[in-house]
Parts: structure tokens; sequence; C-alpha cells
């Protein structure tokens, strides 16, 4: 008589994508090998990413309310930073996210290995630990080993006065020039911090626009309010070249339409964009095929070309968001598990979180113009809510992109204070296929920002109280 063993995964990475997946499949049963560097899972996300800039972002909108609460007839003296108080503090906050997550793999029965591991076969990944090796066998493995900066080479220069965004999160310094190269999110987001805390901050873009691909009129809401933070912002200007300066800062060489000059900063933050981290993994060892942009090739269950292995997160295509991982991470157990499970969501949302806030889901306006999709548009702007007036923050509008036809929600976007929490609501609304009545009919608290959502579907009909809207 044989006794059936429990399927062996093993899950390379321990990020957002990584740790919830080894941690569902320790759920359901299955034995479970987590692998990653770090002492505890996390991944770039905790250590690196999400919760260290959302924790210098909160520093920094303290700091922005203190400064404009005497608009409200609250005065403050100018807010004094420890910097070294702000970065023990930031550290403590991952050191307490990241210990906990490692109590819970134990909890769990996760076995936890540290060290990088390189698949030698179809059915094994050896791991590197200070020149120690080990060798880990499964049945399935699950690759999510997330993303690092991209920096383009000509920008590549070895000296720690020009950073990635790693580096901006260490909170090193605040210089007193500080240039970032990219109007991204990544950009904009240490733009806010470093702006909050003393630095002059100069932003190039090469586009003619802030976050390049995201809906204009929401972008604007934030350009109106954050160039007043910013001490400069060069739009259509690229970054010819870096060198460090003899002067103990960097040389910059910027190229406009017009004009070219060189310019020195304290410091520079490259925040270009993020590659997956594909190469070094061991995968020419195994089936695994990789697209040219870098990122592993699956289907529709985030199996790759080796049927053992597949791939969640960063390195499994754009967009790339720590929910997403986390959701692929979910797909890919449960299809090793033998359960019914596929990849296929109708609403990732995203959120850039500066001051105010920009979030997103589903379809936006710009994506179904570009593709010559139908659709009817509505706003509610907060200049008519009751709840962002009394916050001194009416500076947004939520907007629905709706299939005019059967008035199905096929996307909605948020700027404003606290879009990211609203955004949700959106997500659901696609998800569920809900039309404008639904979101209309659907009783909000009042006053809330969550208002907002149900007045923009009121704007549809044009039967808000709070606002005239086109009549249709």
């Amino acid at each position: 008589m044989t006794t059936n063993q429990p399927l062996r995964v093993a899950v390379l990475g321990a990020g957002p994508g990584g740790y919830p997946a080894a941690f569902l499949a320790a759920e359901k049963g299955l034995d479970v090998t987590l692998i990653d560097t770090e002492p505890n899972p996390g991944g770039v996300c905790l250590y690196r990413g999400c919760i260290p800039s959302k924790a210098l972002l909160h520093v920094a909108n303290v700091v922005n309310d203190a400064r404009e609460a005497s608009e409200l007839g609250v005065t403050f003296a100018e807010p004094t930073i420890d910097v070294d108080k702000v970065r023990i503090w930031k550290d403590d906050v991952v050191a307490k996210l990241t210990g906990g997550l490692g109590q819970l793999s134990r909890a769990r029965k996760v076995k936890y290995v540290r060290g990088r591991g390189r698949f030698s076969g179809p059915n094994s990944i050896r791991v590197s630990n200070d020149g120690e090796l080990s060798e880990v066998n499964f049945d399935y493995a699950i690759v999510a080993t997330g993303s690092q900066p991209a920096i383009p080479g000509p920008l590549r220069i070895n000296s720690d006065r020009v950073w990635d965004s790693t580096a901006a999160l260490e909170l090193r310094e605040v210089p007193g020039s500080l240039l970032i190269i990219g109007g991204g999110y990544i950009g904009l987001e240490m733009a806010s911090v470093y702006a909050a805390m003393g630095s002059k901050v100069s932003v190039v873009e090469m586009t003619g626009s802030l976050l390049p691909g995201v809906d204009p009129d929401l972008v604007q809401v934030l350009a109106n309010r954050i160039k007043h933070k910013l001490h400069e912002l060069l739009l259509n200007t690229t970054v010819a070249s870096i060198a460090e300066d003899p002067s103990g800062g960097v040389t910059v060489e910027l190229t406009a339409v017009d004009k070219n000059e060189t310019r020195v900063f304290d410091r520079v933050l490259i925040a270009v964009g993020r590659r997956p981290n594909t190469a070094d993994l061991g995968l020419e060892n195994t089936k695994v095929t990789i697209n040219q942009r870098g990122f592993i090739e699956t289907d529709h269950q985030r199996r790759s070309g080796e049927a053992t292995i597949f791939a969640i997160g960063d390195v499994a295509g754009e967009p790339m968001l720590a929910h997403k991982a986390t959701h692929e991470g979910r797909v890919a157990v449960e299809t090793i598990a033998g359960e019914p499970a596929a990849w296929e969501p109708a609403a990732i949302p995203a959120v850039v979180f500066t001051d105010p806030e920009i979030a997103w889901c589903g379809m936006t306006e710009q994506q179904a113009r570009t593709q010559g999709i139908d659709v009817e548009v509505t706003k509610y702007p907060w200049t008519a809510s009751g709840r962002a007036l009394t916050m001194a923050r009416q500076d947004g509008f939520t907007k629905l992109i709706i299939e005019p036809r059967t008035t199905r929600i096929l996307g909605m976007a948020v700027v404003g204070h606290g879009a990211g929490e609203l955004i949700a609501e959106g997500v659901l609304a696609v998800e569920m296929g809900a039309c404008v009545e639904d979101l209309q009919r659907s009783i909000h608290p009042h006053p809330t920002l969550s208002e907002t959502v149900m007045e923009s579907a009121e704007t549809f009909y044009n039967t808000s109280p709070h606002y005239i809207a086109r009549r249709r």
C-alpha cells in the first residue's frame, strides 16, 4: 500500500507575487519551498518599492498639509524635518511587515530557503548562499523574481551621486538640488518626497506630458498642483549625457528642440522604468522562452513553455504591479492544485500616489479613442462635492467610461485626494459587468468622496442634485 505524497512546489522570489502564492499553496496542503535572497519574504515591494515609498509620501503629505493649513485659518511653524529619524521610522515599517511575513511563513510550514536560485533543470533549482550550494527539487515551480530599475546605457555611470529608485528610497540625504529623469509615476512620487523635504527638484521628461499614456485630463489636474512644488519642469527634453562634476555634483547635458545646455545638479535620480529579472535564472536549462522585452512567455494559466514552470508578476509581462502579481499567483497555484483557473481580469487598477492621486481601471478614455471604440464619458467634478470642499481638496473629478448601447461600465478613473481608495469600486463595477444605473441606485454614504462615484453615474442621466451636466 502506497501513500500519496503532496506535490512539491518551489517558488523562486518572495515578493507580492511569490509569498502569497507560497502561502496559498501551503494552505492547499502542498509541500512548499520559498526561495529568496532576503532574510524574510517581502521582495522589492516591501523592501525597496511600494512600502518605503508610501511611508515617505506620507511624510511629504504631512509636511504639505502643515504648510497649506494657513488657508484654513490654522498656522503652524515651518516643519522641521529630522531626516535620520524619518529614515529610521521608514525602515521600522519595512522591518515590521517583512518580519511579520517571516512569522506567517513559519506558521504555514513553508520551507524558506535564503539564497540566489538558478534552474539546473525542469525539476530542480540550485540555490547559492555565501558560497554554500543546496538543491531544491520540485514537481512544479513558480518564477516570481520581480524587476529592477532600468538604466539606459548613456546614463549608466558608476557614481553614488546618480541614483536609481532603490537609492532614492534609502533617503541617504536631502540634496540641495535634484534632477529627476523621467516624468512617470516613480519619478513624480520621488519628486513629491524630496520637494517636501526641501530639495529644489527639477523633472525632465522626453515627451510633451507627465505620465505618458495616462488620460490627459487626469494628468492636467496633477500638473496644476505639482508644478508649484517643483523648482522646474522640463518637457520635450532629453538627457544626452551625465558625468561627475569636480564641484561634487553631476554635470547634465540637456537637449530640447530650441536649445542645448549643460547644467550641474547636486544629485540625479534616473526613473525611466523597470526591467524584468529574467537574466541569470538558468532558464536556458529549461524550455522556458523569453520574449524580446525580457518577459517570460506564459499562457492563460501563467504556465511557461516548460510544463512544470509557471511565471507571475513583473517577469510575466505588464502591467508591472504588485497586486497583479498576487492574483496571478493565485491562478498558478490553483492550476497546479488541479482546480479550474484562468488569468482573465477585466480591470487591473493602477494608482499614482502623488498629491493628488490618480487612479484608473478597465478601459481608459485614451485607449477607447486610439482603438476607435465608441464610448460615452461622464465626469463629476469635485468642486460639486461637499466632502471635497470640507477637506479643501476640490481639485479632482471622477470619470466613467461607458458603453453607450448597454450603458455598461467599461472603465473608471479618479484624480483627487484618496483616489487610490476609491478606484476599487470601479474595479468591482467593471468585473461584475455593472451598468450606470447600478452605480446610480447604489446608496453611498454622505458626505464622502465615494459619493462622487454615484454622482458621476447621476451625471450620465443629468439627475445629479448637485451638478448640471449636459442634456442627453
